[in-house]
């Protein structure tokens, strides 16, 4: 009986709007924004993304700051560690901000990768297009290796 009740409550519009609103809290509290931090290691540029990478202002953020940093910098690694979730806009932020790095002789690897973020470019073929490592030391350890 008592499920029945939860099913019925959900039919008045009342009740869907508390839902929903617990739903966007929930969605808020769990790292809606995103948080980019970026400093040097070896003369190897390190942005660390911490939250969620989804369209809109989270993705357009990434896409702002890795724009701003290629002015200066031609080898970053993206720790993407304490990204919790990325949808198709976060995706295509991270293919366009690759393709614009290889345009101005520069390069992006990705480590920290979580394993639905492993799947989730397993599944649409970017783990043949990104180098990924498993943390920045060795991504920076690539790049020497590249340039010697």
């Amino acid at each position: 009986m008592r499920s029945k009740l939860a099913w019925v409550d959900l039919h008045s519009t009342a009740a869907r709007g508390r839902l929903l609103g617990q739903l966007i809290q929930a969605a808020w509290e769990d790292g809606m924004n995103l948080k980019i931090e970026s400093r040097q290691m070896d003369g190897v540029t390190i942005v660390s993304c911490t939250g969620r990478i989804v369209f809109g202002d989270e993705a357009n953020a990434l896409r702002e700051n890795l724009k701003s940093i290629l002015k200066s910098s031609r080898q970053i690694v993206l720790n993407l560690s304490g990204v919790s979730y990325i949808d198709s806009g976060g995706l295509g932020t991270l293919v366009g901000a690759y393709s614009s790095a290889r345009s101005a002789g520069a390069d992006i690897k990705l480590t920290g990768l979580g394993q639905r973020i492993r799947d989730v470019l397993q599944i649409t073929k970017l783990v043949t297009v990104f180098e990924v490592y498993d943390n920045e030391q060795q991504a920076v350890k690539a790049f020497k290796r590249g340039a010697a």
